[in-house]
Order: C-alpha cells, then sequence, then structure tokens
C-alpha cells in the first residue's frame, strides 16, 4: 500500500513543539519532509532536558521521526542559493519563526510564490492579527489567552494549565489539516497559498464548550456545574469547575482502592441520566431509583456532593480496573486515571502502534507516542529522527541534482558548517 502523502516534499523550517507537531504528522503520512537546521546548533531541543549526555534529547526525538536533516547557512550567499532551490522542489514550507523572520531572511511571502507559485507557505503564530500578534508565544502562554487556563482547576484556586499540551501540539495538529486541506485545494486552483495557524486560535477551538457556556451564563447560572447544586451564585465569566464534564452529564474523580499508596488509584465516573437506576443498583441504593430527591436529574443536582460521597465509598471498595468492568457491563461511562507509566506499558496501545519502541543510534531503544489517526489503505510506521545535517549531502544530490563539484563547491562556501570563529588579534 501506498502512503497518503507519498510525493509530497515539506520543507520544514519548524523548531521546538508546534510546528515539529505539524510536519511529523505528514511524514508519518509518507510526506518527505526537509528538516532545515542552523550548522552546529540544530533544533534546540536536540539539546533541551537531556537525560544522557551528548545524545539528542528525547523532547527532540519524540518530535522529529520520519524526517531527514539538511544543515544550512541561510545568511550565507551560497546558503540562499541553496534554500532557493529546495523552494523549487518542495510543496510546502512550514515554519514557526517569530513574526518577520522569514521576510529577514529575504524570504518573504511574495518571493517565495515567485520562486514557485504552487508553494504553500504554512506558517504557527502566536496570535492573529492585533494588538498581541507581535508577541512571543510558548505553551503555557497560549493555553492562558486562549481562555483554557480559566476554566481549569477548582473554583477557590488558581487557574491552571493543563499537562496536556494543547497550545504546541495542539496547534500543530491544526496547522496539519490545513496544510492538507490546501494540498488538496491546489489539485484544483494550481496555486499555493499561506496558511496559519495562531496558538491563541487553537486553544480556544479546543475550549470551546467555554465559550458556549460563556454565552449560556447570559440566560441563568450553569445548572450542571457543581456550584449551582451548592448555592453558590455565578459571577459575569465562566468559573472553573473542578472535574465536573463539560458535557452537561454530572461527573467527578472519584477515589479508588489504593488511592492512600497510589496517586493514580482514582476512577472518572459520569451520572448519566439514561443509566442512573443501573448506577443505584451497582452501588447499593436501589431505593434512589424511585425516591423523588433522586429519581430525576433536576432533582440530584442540589445533591451532587451526596451523591458523588456515597459513589466513591463503593469505588473505594475495588481498584479503578475492578470499577471499570464492573460499570461497562452496564454502559456506565467511566475511566480509569492511567498514569504514563501504566500508558508506557500498555501491550493493546502497543499493538495498535499509538505506543511505539524506536532504536536510534546513540541513545539506543526508546518509547515514542506514535501516529494516532489510522487509515485503513495507507500504512504509517515510526523511523527515528535524524542527527543533526545526517542527510545534507544526499538531499544536495537527490532533491536538488547537485553534482559532486557543486556539493564540494557548496561545502567550500560555509554554507554547510558551522560558522569559523575568528581569532582574537
Amino acid at each position: 500500500m501506498t502512503k497518503a502523502l507519498t510525493g509530497v516534499r515539506i520543507l520544514d523550517f519548524t523548531h521546538v513543539q508546534s510546528g515539529p507537531t505539524c510536519t511529523q504528522l505528514l511524514a508519518w503520512f509518507g510526506a518527505d519532509v526537509i528538516k532545515v537546521e542552523r550548522p552546529g546548533v540544530g533544533d534546540i531541543t536536540r539539546g533541551q532536558l537531556q537525560d544522557i549526555p551528548n545524545v539528542d534529547s528525547l523532547y527532540f526525538t519524540m518530535l522529529n521521526h520520519n524526517k531527514r536533516s539538511i544543515t544550512l547557512d541561510t545568511k550565507n550567499p551560497k546558503g540562499k542559493e541553496v534554500l532557493t532551490e529546495l523552494i523549487k522542489k518542495c510543496d510546502v514550507l512550514v515554519e514557526n519563526f517569530g513574526p518577520g523572520v522569514l521576510d529577514r531572511m529575504g524570504f518573504p511571502w511574495e518571493k517565495i510564490q515567485a520562486i514557485n507559485p504552487k508553494m504553500i507557505v504554512a506558517s504557527i503564530k502566536g496570535f492573529g492579527p492585533g494588538p498581541y500578534e507581535d508577541c512571543k508565544v510558548y505553551e503555557n502562554v497560549a493555553q492562558c489567552t486562549g481562555g483554557a487556563a480559566s476554566t481549569t482547576g477548582f473554583r477557590d484556586g488558581l487557574p491552571l494549565v493543563t499537562g496536556a499540551q494543547i497550545g504546541d501540539s495542539g496547534t500543530g495538529l491544526h496547522l496539519a489539516l490545513g496544510i492538507v486541506t490546501a494540498l488538496y485545494q491546489r489539485t484544483h486552483s494550481g496555486k499555493g497559498q499561506r496558511v496559519t495557524a495562531a496558538m491563541q486560535d487553537g486553544v480556544l477551538n479546543l475550549a470551546r464548550v467555554k465559550l458556549r457556556d460563556q454565552q449560556r451564563l447570559a440566560h441563568g447560572p450553569l445548572k450542571e456545574y457543581s456550584q449551582f447544586g451548592e448555592g453558590i451564585p455565578f459571577g459575569d465569566a465562566v468559573p472553573r469547575a473542578g472535574n465536573d464534564s463539560g458535557g452537561g452529564q454530572p461527573g467527578r474523580i472519584l477515589k479508588c482502592k489504593g488511592w492512600e499508596t497510589d496517586p493514580n488509584a482514582y476512577i472518572y465516573f459520569i451520572t448519566q441520566a439514561p443509566v442512573w437506576e443501573k448506577i443505584c443498583d451497582v452501588i447499593g441504593e436501589p431505593t434512589w431509583k424511585t425516591d423523588p430527591n433522586y429519581a430525576k436529574p433536576a432533582a440530584r443536582l442540589p445533591r451532587l456532593n451526596e451523591i458523588f460521597a456515597r459513589i466513591e465509598q463503593w469505588t473505594m471498595t475495588k481498584t479503578k480496573f475492578e470499577a471499570m468492568e464492573i460499570l461497562n457491563k452496564d454502559d456506565i461511562p467511566c475511566g480509569p486515571i492511567l498514569s504514563m507509566k501504566e500508558i508506557a506499558e500498555d501491550q493493546s496501545l502497543r499493538a495498535t502502534g499509538t505506543v511505539v519502541e524506536v532504536d536510534h543510534p546513540t541513545r539506543g531503544k526508546y518509547i515514542s507516542v506514535g501516529n494516532p489517526i489510522k487509515l485503513s489503505e495507507s500504512p504509517s510506521e515510526v523511523t527515528r529522527s535524524p542527527l543533526l545535517g545526517e542527510h545534507t549531502d544526499e538531499i544536495l544530490r537527490s532533491v536538488l541534482g547537485f553534482s559532486d563539484h557543486q556539493v564540494a563547491e557548496i561545502h567550500k562556501s560555509g554554507a554547510l558548517d558551522p560558522p569559523q570563529k575568528q581569532a582574537a588579534e
């Protein structure tokens, strides 16, 4: 079977997390991703959070699978010539530089379009046009400015950011969709275009249920939030809801057997109305099925603390996996709190390729996430990340068609090597 994006060539000017997430996903689907890196330095994450000295960090390897690396000094005149040839040969240029960096490199959109009218230029920025468009943005900044942090945590505590990288990786996923869409449109129009994903926009898209609740709040209290049942007034903005469900069905994280020593011995439990009678039977409260104080969802709202305390008495007698097995038999929505250790060791995730083992020439074997999107007619495999500049000569010859003499000339120019430090006089 042919991979879905075989024949698509990506010029990857991304670094850190948001951009590499995007280009890695495209590479998993078969695109030829050429990662352009600074000679002698490369993507800054190669050296960040290193757990083994002088070896590419997991931060880098887990975001740059299936790519080829070329080192190129784009300030060098010969380097600019090589970049121009790469633009001619590639379908998409992806970057997550700060605002204006491509222009200062001498390759604004207009020039790129003149070199290759079919080129798609895809960019990740912190903010879209507006008062903050020139500001630098990182993961947690995006979560805060996109509305996620203000609605995460408990109402009597600080706003919280989530461990899921919804600002960086989330925006990378959004950009990947934009690129594939632009590639499809190009099959009809024959033209390239610019694709932009702002991190603030991406986070807001993932926090859309909270924007929904902001509008509902104008028409009365949010009855599925715990504070309604506790008689606590709402303000003029969506509050932090703890572990309440965003889907309108009351839900909480409850202790399970072993919680005293295991920080992840918990289960998420939703008291979904259609299975309320089954919940009553499971926890040993059959009279609640007909009791007017508990039988209907509206009657239960002021009593959620009492109800979940009773459910927790039952969950504390079971491990999270035992509870899940029992509850799933009755279609009661629930989910164990899985630690990263449990996920890493989950054989079912290995079997589907969601967690993969990768062999690296200097690091050795390590585990990583695999492609989360499965296509029935497009195989997806995870191969190791490239060493810095590993494919430089290969790309110059096989992609650009340069001769040995031309490659030697480019090397001689210094365009592929770190700038030489001048000795002090």
